[in-house]
Order: structure tokens, then C-alpha cells, then sequence
């Protein structure tokens, strides 16, 4: 006897079951314990810096270069001339003319986020960036941005100015058409709230603005919430634009900056700090769900913490023993012990006050138990592209998250004379002046990361590399691939395929089933498409060089979608005759959801057949007597074609309507659910062996006549009885069934009157008078079937019109055995339906002629599954990739997942930008046109 959990508890005494409950309680405390220090994976990252940093590759090579990005303040931001004076003393004036700046922050795509010229004028520049960087950083993480629309991925926002508003208002002195986008375009809130609008997300959303911790504290809050599972992504990112004077100029009122520009952290000459811009974003989930989904791990937030300063010495004085404090929150945090960090990445603005006492605290707690020969090194990303203010700690995470990849630490810059202030004999922190290696035993690398406020809010990360991947081997190779790129322009097309084509040049070791995994899975799908088919790397590279150069090529398939026009798809199931030996074997050893379906009816006929179904399919060599039986026939038709929508469905292909031929209508009939698959081969079963076991001698023939004229020669000649119309397969393909003699006399009266005729190699005179005998015995197995109303579009071989509560019945496939085929009736209805793509889900491509004889102006898409002589992959796979370019949506997980190890760092959307700023009234207009091309 089976004794269940419940009853076990119930032959417990009252102190066993207090003490089974004590432990489940204690163990679910554990559980949210662990819960709440869980790790939280970086598995994305996008980033505009300074430098030409317009992505994490270009970033790193700033950072291992050890380039400065700083530069003279751009005259398309303000006449620096205008406001300079070296004099520090001289109010309202800047005494730097120097920082570090973007290139271009007036260009915005617009029309790719769905936003007119007219509101885009009015929009921060910060907001624009944001658009596109965390477009990017979803993309980097391989994460389609149009997939996440509904889903609980919270957003969270480190912005801490607007600089771009007061154009906003002054613009002309007076309001503009503009003002109704002022506010949307330029508060905060809706900085963040317009990504989650954009994008779809509803988890939560914020914007936080605590000065140069902003960033940071974005993260500690996203990695809460993770933990929390008030979302299941985070989207964290952090803005700073510098596109007006005033701040530069009450920083300099307050002695804060360098005259320089640059930030010369722990040097004897720091004198200040150098402003920067630019934008970060990171993806990132909990741990355990970046592993159970297979995402890349860029490294992982171990342990946060957010304080403030408390009574300092001034509102805007760091607090050593604030900052002591939060370094042990943020270690205890993390469950790591103070010695093993390795690098921590400093606040490190290069003031001669605050970093000595960052310097301090880092030493008095990370000192800890460390033992002079393991130092820890210290640098700061502002001594490259200045302080980003309020991204300062994104840049600063992304840098370390990097310095974690590559196993180097860049070099610190500006370190020439080490600041007296700082006690160096005892510091066991070191500056990199040069690119290092960063070696470890085999525990863990680990990294510290800061970020204080001039507010006086702290945040500090204690970060982790990435665990090391488990690349396993593939359980199937495939010998062709399809590659999917999508642009919403031409233009846009060719510079993706041109820029993953340079991809692949640079990283010819990459297996091109991950290059498919990330590209076909990891991107939102456009308008403009091209599906490529290549084996080999280097092959593909070859077909996108050619895209980007516009060269044609038969194995790159090209498709527009239609705006709001979504293609309508049927599937055609084929008739009996179009059954080969060995049909489907390619896919059947090579596609585990083809190969189980026919499994599945392999075995549940196993009782119904002599022979297995699978050895009468799969044959040796290229005959198999069996299967031109129709007690094969019919059963294995049935059987390769369910498999194949099978197939067709796992892979996101789904019609809306389904329509057979004769046999076909069985599998048809299966797929919308009006008989389970059981029933459906014990009826195909039934009615092949009863077929088989009729009187041979039956004919059928192919006439190139009409129904009525059919008809007419029927009636006319002798032995029209022993006559029947078996199909109508178009307005001039009509199928006459009957005895041999029969059909013969009717050939000789039509080819009398010029109609031409093709007789047909078949064992029996289907739909004819000669199948009546069976009917019986037949009407008594199809009492035996569990019929349903179909869940899915039906056209009905009967009456060529839509089918309903008819066709659940057994009468209904009594009358199927014996009446006419009215296919080019059901090709009129799919037609006046709108239906323009039509998949043949059978052995050969026989419907898909008759329905282009059926309707010869309908410019639909005519795709078949399989064809004899043809690779059974290169068939599936070319059909899949017409129907992506006529805009189906597929489930590429399905397609690719089984090829591929591993998603990649891949080039993302080349957004194609216009200008889109407001002048003030020291802009020259000719320098600044309001919304042109760029």
C-alpha cells in the first residue's frame, strides 16, 4: 500500500508533528535567506562613452590602451570662449575648458522607437540615449527587446540633470508647438517610465537621483527587487549629458573642478574633478534563472550596500567612517571576507580632500587579514573619461565588469607622484599605471566598486567573474543553417549584414549554430528581412558580404512584411500517391520532435499493422513494396505528415486553417483536434485495410475538363454507373474513378472532343462506386472514434466549404470514402479568406501546383515540406526561412537550440540617426538644423 505525505503526517504524534513543522519552518527561513543573498548575474551590457566607447569591445580597448578621452568642450554644445576665465575668482565663469564628451548626442532614430520628428525635438538627449543604449544592452545580453513586452522586467534609472530643458522653454522666447511633449520629454520619471512604455515591461520602474552615486544605487535597488521577485529582469542604466554651461559653471564657483579637465586620482596634482558624459546599461537576473536559461554571465553583483555620510564636516564632505561602514554592509552582503578582493574600483574624482579619505577606509577595512604580499589594486575609470556624474558608477561597473572578463586591470592614468596625503607605507592598496594581469589562486576573482554622492548618499558592489560556462557538445550537428537579420530599412539591412559579416572575419572560431542561436533568438524581427542558408562560417560570411554589398544570391532569401499586415497561412496535407520510400528519413534521424511523433505512431500501430510501420517507411535501399499498398499506404501518410506539423509547429508555425486531400483530410482533420491522434490511425488503420482488401481491377484517370463537362460524358456514355467524379482538383482538373472498362470508354468519348487525360497508377478506384462494399464495416470502427468540433479551421473535401459539427461524426467519414474530392471548391474559400501562404505538409509538393491551377492570380506563397531528390533538411529549412521573410513569427529557440552551445556577443542594431536639437540663441542656425538627416 502507497502511503501518501498527508496520511504519514496524520500517524504522527502532536510532538512529532510540532517538530516536523519547526523543521519545515526553519527550512523555508533558510530558503529566504539564501534567497535574499542570491547572486544576481550580468548577463547584458550596452554603453556610449567618451573616446569612441560606443560599445563594451570599444570601451576596453580605451580602457587596456590607457587613452584619455578629454578634450576641449565641444562648440556645438556652448562658445566656451564666452564663459572661460582662468581666474577661478571671476563669478559666473568657468576657469576649465576642457572634459570629456560624445560625439553627436543632437542624432536620434526617431522612427525606429516610434516617435515623430516633432516630440524627438522636444525629448532630453538623455532620453534618446537611453533608448538606444538599453536597446543594445538586451540585445548584448541576447535577449529579444520585443519579447519582453508583459513581462515583470523592472527598470531602473541613475539620472541626476537636464541640461536640454531649458532650450525646451527658451526656445524663441515663447511657447512652441513643442510644449505639449516638454514635460514627458524631459522629467525623470519619465526618462525610466518611457523605456518600460517603449519596450512593454511592468515590473517596477524608477528613477533615482542621489548626484554621482545615482547610478550605483539604481543597481543596489534592481538587485533587491530581483531578490525580492518583484521582477524577473532588471534593466539598469545610468545618463549624464553636458549641453549647457550652467552647472559647469556652479561647479567651478564651488572650486570643484580641475582646470585641466581631468580627473587625476590619487596623484600629488589632483586638483579637482574633469566632467565626463555618457551612458551604461546593464541585463541582469537572479543567478539561478541566468543558468536554468543558458544566458552568457558577464559577472555577478555578490553583495551590495547604500549609506549616507551623516554629520560630516560640510553637506558635500565625504565621511571616512561612513564609507568604513559601508564597505563591511556591502562585504557582509556578499558573504566574502575583506581579503580576497582584488581590485576595487574607486569613487576617485581626484580631489586632494576626497581621496586620501577613500583611500583610507578602503585600506582600514580591506586590509583586514591580508598579508603584505597580496595587495589589492585600486583605479578609477575618471582618470580615462572624466566623472560622469550621475553614470559614473555604470561606468565604473561595466569597467571592472570587463577588467573581470579579460583577467586584466587597465591602467590608471595621471599617476605620476603619488599624493602625499595618502600614507602609501601603510596602504596595502596599488595603482596599475600599465595594463596587469589579474592573477589568483583558484578561488574566485572578486571586486569592489564605489560610488559616493556629493549629496552625501554611498553605494558600494562587491562583484564576482562570471562561473566558469559548461560548453557541452551539441546532441545533433546539422549540415545546413538559417541565419535571420532584419532591419526596419534597406539601408539598416545591409549595414547589419555588413557588420556581423566583419564579426565573423574577426572570430573565425565561432561555430555558426551559436551565431544563428544569438542573431535568430536574441533580436526583435523587422519589416525588411533575409533568411541565409549556410553550412559552413565562412560561408555565411560570404552571403552577408554580398548583402551588404547588394550582390543577389539564391541562398539569401528576401522579404518585405507589409506594414499591420500579417501573413495568413494554411496547411495543405497531401493525398495518397505521393509516398515514396524512405520519405522523411533525414529528418527522422536528425529532428528529435519529427522522430518521436513518429515514434508515437509506430507504436500505436503496432496492433492495427502486420509489419512496422517504420520498416515499411525506411525500407532499404529505394523500393518498398509494402508502402504502394493501402493498407501501408494510408496509414504511413498519415503518420509522416502529423510528424511533420509536429515538426512545423514546435518551430512557432501554426495555421490558422487546415485543409487535406483525400487521405490528407485525416491528418488535416487530427491537427484540429477532431479526433486525438489514437483515434486517427486506428480510422486511417481501418480504412486502408479494408480498401486493400477489395477486388483489384479499379481505374482512375486525370481529365482536363471541367465538372459539368464531366458529368455530361458520365451520363452519356455505357457503364456510367460503374463511374464516378473522385476529385475536383481545379476548374479544369477533373478525377474520374471506376472499373477499368468504365474508364477507359469514358477516355476514348472526352479525347474524342480534344480533352486530354492521363490515367493513374493506383491500386484501387478510390471515391468510386467500387469502394461501397467496405462501407459498412468501416461505419461500424468509425462508431468506435471520439469525435470533437474542430478547434481549428477546417475546409471540408465534402462540400469545399468551411466544415463544422458535420465532420464529428462517423457518417461524415463514411461519405468521405465514397464522394468526390471538391479541392478547387476549398481553394476558392481559402482564397476569398485571404489566405496567401500555403505549406504543403506532405511527402511532395502535389497540392501546391493544383492551388497554383486553382487560383493563377492569387500572389501567394506556395511552400512544400519535403521534396524527393532533395535533402529533407535544406526543404524544411528553405520553407522556414520564406515564411520568416513573408513576417511569421518562429519560435527560434526550438529551431536553433539543439545546434547550439553557447549565445555570443554579436554586433546590434544599427540605428539610423537624424539631427533633432533646438537652438539657443548663440547656435548658429546654419551649424543646427532642427530635425535633418545626418
Amino acid at each position: 500500500m502507497i502511503q501518501t505525505a498527508d496520511s504519514a503526517k496524520s500517524t504522527l504524534t502532536s510532538s512529532q508533528r510540532i517538530l516536523l513543522a519547526l523543521n519545515e519552518a526553519a527550512a523555508k527561513l533558510e530558503a529566504a535567506e539564501q534567497a535574499k543573498t542570491e547572486p544576481i548575474a550580468i548577463i547584458g551590457m550596452g554603453c556610449r562613452f567618451p573616446g569612441g566607447a560606443n560599445d563594451p569591445q570599444a570601451f576596453w580597448q580605451l580602457l587596456r590602451e590607457g587613452r584619455d578621452a578629454v578634450r576641449e568642450i565641444p562648440s556645438e554644445r556652448w562658445d566656451v570662449n564666452e564663459y572661460y576665465d582662468p581666474d577661478p575668482n571671476v563669478p559666473g565663469k568657468i576657469y576649465t575648458r576642457s572634459g570629456a564628451f560624445l560625439d553627436r548626442v543632437d542624432g536620434f532614430d526617431a522612427s525606429f522607437f516610434g516617435i515623430s520628428p516633432r516630440e524627438a525635438l522636444s525629448m532630453d538627449p538623455q532620453q534618446r540615449l537611453l533608448l538606444e543604449v538599453c536597446w543594445e544592452a538586451l540585445e548584448n545580453a541576447g535577449l529579444a527587446p520585443s519579447r519582453l513586452a508583459g513581462t515583470r522586467t523592472g527598470t531602473f534609472l541613475g539620472i541626476g540633470q537636464n541640461d536640454y530643458f531649458a532650450r525646451v522653454q527658451l526656445n524663441g522666447g515663447k511657447p512652441t508647438e513643442a510644449d505639449v511633449y516638454a514635460t514627458t520629454g524631459n522629467g525623470f520619471c519619465f526618462a525610466s517610465g518611457r523605456l518600460s512604455y517603449i519596450l512593454g515591461l511592468q515590473g517596477p520602474n524608477l528613477a533615482v537621483d542621489t548626484a554621482c552615486s545615482s547610478s550605483l544605487v539604481a543597481v543596489h535597488l534592481a538587485a533587491q527587487s530581483l531578490r525580492n521577485r518583484e521582477c524577473d529582469l532588471a534593466l539598469v542604466a545610468g545618463v549624464q549629458l553636458i549641453l549647457s554651461p550652467e552647472i559647469t559653471v556652479g561647479l567651478s564657483g564651488m572650486r570643484a573642478l580641475s582646470p585641466d579637465g581631468r580627473c587625476k586620482t590619487f596623484d600629488a596634482s589632483a586638483d579637482g574633478y574633469g566632467r565626463g558624459e555618457g551612458c551604461g546599461a546593464i541585463a541582469c537576473k537572479r543567478l539561478s534563472d541566468a543558468l536554468n536559461d543558458g544566458d552568457r554571465i558577464l559577472a555577478m553583483v555578490r553583495g551590495s550596500a547604500v549609506n549616507h555620510d551623516g554629520p560630516s564636516s560640510g553637506l558635500t564632505v565625504p565621511n571616512g567612517q561612513a564609507q568604513q561602514a559601508l564597505l563591511r554592509q556591502a562585504l557582509e552582503a556578499a558573504r566574502v571576507e575583506p581579503a580576497t578582493i582584488g581590485y576595487v574600483e574607486a569613487h576617485g574624482t581626484g580631489t586632494s580632500l576626497g581621496d586620501p579619505i577613500e583611500l583610507e577606509a578602503l585600506s582600514a577595512v580591506l586590509g583586514e587579514g591580508r598579508s603584505p604580499q597580496q595587495p589589492f589594486y585600486v583605479g578609477s575609470v575618471k582618470t580615462n573619461i572624466g566623472h560622469l556624474e550621475a553614470a559614473a558608477g555604470m561606468a565604473g561597473l561595466i569597467k571592472a565588469i570587463l577588467a573581470l572578463q579579460h583577467q586584466q586591470i587597465p591602467p590608471h592614468l595621471h599617476f605620476e607622484t603619488p599624493n602625499p596625503h595618502i600614507r602609501w607605507d601603510e596602504c596595502p592598496a596599488r595603482v596599475p599605471t600599465e595594463l596587469t594581469p589579474w592573477l589568483t589562486d583558484e578561488q574566485p576573482r572578486l571586486a569592489g566598486l564605489s560610488s559616493f554622492g556629493i549629496s552625501g548618499t554611498n553605494a558600494h558592489l562587491v562583484l564576482e567573474e562570471a562561473p566558469t560556462p559548461t560548453v557541452s557538445e551539441p546532441a545533433n550537428q546539422r549540415s545546413l543553417h538559417l541565419l535571420a537579420l532584419s532591419a526596419k530599412s534597406d539601408a539598416a539591412l545591409a549595414q547589419v549584414a555588413g557588420q556581423v559579416a566583419a564579426a565573423l572575419t574577426a572570430r573565425p572560431d565561432l561555430e555558426l549554430a551559436d551565431v544563428c542561436q544569438t542573431l535568430n533568438g536574441g533580436r526583435s524581427h523587422f519589416s525588411h528581412r533575409v533568411g541565409l542558408l549556410a553550412s559552413t562560417l565562412p560561408a555565411a560570411r560570404e552571403l552577408l558580404e554580398g548583402l551588404a554589398a547588394s550582390n543577389p544570391n539564391p541562398d539569401v532569401l528576401r522579404g518585405e512584411v507589409e506594414s499591420g499586415r500579417g501573413a495568413k497561412i494554411a496547411f495543405l496535407f497531401t493525398g495518397q500517391g505521393s509516398q515514396y520510400a524512405n520519405m522523411g528519413r533525414e529528418l527522422y534521424d536528425t529532428q528529435p520532435i519529427f522522430r518521436q511523433a513518429l515514434d508515437r505512431c509506430n507504436d500505436l500501430l503496432a496492433t492495427e499493422l502486420e509489419h512496422p510501420l517504420l520498416s515499411v517507411i525506411f525500407a532499404e535501399g529505394d523500393e518498398s513494396p509494402l508502402l504502394n499498398e493501402t493498407a501501408y499506404t494510408q496509414p504511413a501518410l498519415f503518420a509522416i505528415e502529423y510528424a511533420l506539423a509536429q515538426l512545423w509547429l514546435s518551430w512557432g508555425i501554426k495555421p490558422s486553417i487546415v485543409m487535406g486531400h483525400s487521405v490528407g483530410e485525416y491528418a488535416a482533420a487530427c491537427l484540429a483536434g477532431v479526433f486525438d491522434l489514437e483515434d486517427g490511425l486506428k480510422l486511417i488503420a481501418a480504412r486502408g485495410r479494408l480498401m486493400q482488401a477489395l477486388p483489384s481491377g479499379g481505374a482512375m484517370a486525370a481529365l482536363m475538363a471541367s465538372e459539368s463537362e464531366v458529368a455530361a460524358a458520365i451520363a452519356a456514355v455505357a457503364g456510367g454507373d460503374e463511374l464516378a467524379i473522385a476529385a475536383l482538383n481545379g476548374p479544369k482538373s477533373t478525377t474520374i474513378s471506376g472499373t477499368e472498362a468504365a474508364v477507359e470508354t469514358l477516355i476514348s468519348h472526352l479525347e474524342g472532343q480534344g480533352v486530354k487525360a492521363k490515367r493513374l497508377a493506383v491500386s484501387h478506384a478510390f471515391h468510386s462506386p467500387l469502394m461501397e462494399p467496405m462501407l459498412a464495416e468501416f461505419e461500424r470502427v468509425a462508431r468506435e472514434v471520439k469525435y470533437s468540433q474542430p478547434r481549428l479551421g477546417i475546409v471540408s473535401n465534402l462540400t469545399g466549404a468551411m466544415a463544422g459539427a458535420d465532420m464529428a461524426t462517423s457518417g461524415y467519414w463514411c461519405r468521405h470514402v465514397r464522394q468526390p474530392v471538391r479541392f478547387a471548391d476549398g481553394m476558392a474559400v481559402l482564397a476569398q479568406r485571404g489566405y496567401d501562404v500555403f505549406l504543403e505538409v506532405g511527402p511532395k509538393p502535389i497540392l501546391l501546383g493544383m492551388g497554383r491551377f486553382c487560383l493563377p492570380e492569387n500572389e501567394a506563397l506556395w511552400l512544400p515540406s519535403l521534396r524527393p531528390g532533395q535533402s529533407d533538411w535544406r526543404g524544411v529549412l528553405s520553407s522556414l526561412g520564406h515564411l520568416y521573410t513573408r513576417g511569421l513569427t518562429m519560435n527560434w529557440p526550438a529551431v536553433d537550440a539543439p545546434y547550439a552551445s553557447q549565445r555570443l556577443p554579436l554586433p546590434t542594431y544599427p540605428f539610423q540617426r537624424q539631427r533633432f536639437w533646438i537652438e539657443t540663441a548663440g547656435q548658429s542656425r546654419s551649424k543646427a538644423p532642427r530635425a535633418a538627416a545626418m
